[in-house]
């Protein structure tokens, strides 16, 4: 087993696992489909990195970054519903990410390409994805309360426009970490897949965060084992690893439901 296998596979548990997390979050908020937007607007970024020979992850978190403080200040001045926002920001950027991506070294920002994963690369993306366990438990139910009622929260003395900012926050920075994973174009699905499949099986709110943490966890273990077992990109696996999670999560709970 390899050292950059080793690192390959630490750096999917992390950010797996941290996507999970937060998924629950954002399907809690109907907002998991808003990284699938995100991720495309890394793009610019990511093409920079593809012309210039640095790491994709870095070129997308600016780009990322700055289009989520974007939306947040355009709602702000708006009063638009965020999802119309992110729609207009992530179609910008990606008008302008393909005046200039590398056609042939397109692959590599669309599925992305976990095996090549440095060092230092995976020190950072754990200590990120690790900040991101902390963020989110944190403003986890605060983030509920903003949700169900925002007079609500404000009578409880919650700064709205900071926690929000927060969150968007941690959603960039899944959303630049996810292109290493499993590329721009499927980042909705690292967040959306496992909290939904928790969903399905979970009863308390403590078992809801532990099994879609778990889910995002496993599904990019077994997303890296395939591709290396069979030389196919770790991306599409890890998803389709986490559609099969869904899948039986169905199946278990249909299972219940008629035993009972």
């Amino acid at each position: 087993m390899s050292i950059q296998f080793v690192l390959s596979l630490i750096t999917g548990i992390f950010i797996g696992g941290a996507a999970g997390y937060l998924g629950c979050l954002m399907l809690t908020k109907r907002m998991a489909l808003v990284a699938g937007p995100l991720g495309h607007l890394t793009l610019p970024g990511i093409a920079l990195g593809l012309i210039y020979g640095f790491d994709i992850s870095l070129g997308a978190f600016p780009f990322v970054i700055l289009g989520i403080i974007l939306i947040w200040l355009f709602e702000l001045r708006t009063k638009l519903p965020m999802e119309a926002l992110t729609a207009i920001v992530f179609a910008i950027g990606v008008a302008s990410a393909f005046l200039f991506l590398p056609i042939e070294q397109a692959e590599q920002a669309l599925v992305g390409d976990i095996s090549r994963v440095g060092f230092w690369e995976t020190v950072i993306s754990v200590f990120l994805a690790l900040l991101i366990f902390v963020l989110v438990k944190k403003i986890f139910s605060k983030m509920i309360l903003i949700n169900v009622s925002e007079d609500l929260a404000k009578t409880e003395g919650i700064n709205i426009k900071k926690y929000n900012l927060v969150y968007l926050l941690c959603i960039a920075v899944i959303v630049a970490l996810g292109v290493k994973l499993v590329g721009a174009l499927l980042t909705a699905a690292m967040v959306a897949i496992p909290a939904s499949a928790a969903r399905i099986l979970s009863i308390t709110a403590k078992k809801y965060v532990l099994l879609a943490l778990s889910f995002g966890a496993i599904s990019a273990v077994f997303g890296i084992l395939l591709s290396n077992i069979i030389n196919f990109p770790a991306g599409p696996l890890i998803v389709l690893t986490n559609g099969f999670c869904f899948l039986v999560a169905l199946v278990f709970k249909k299972a219940k439901i008629i035993s009972e």
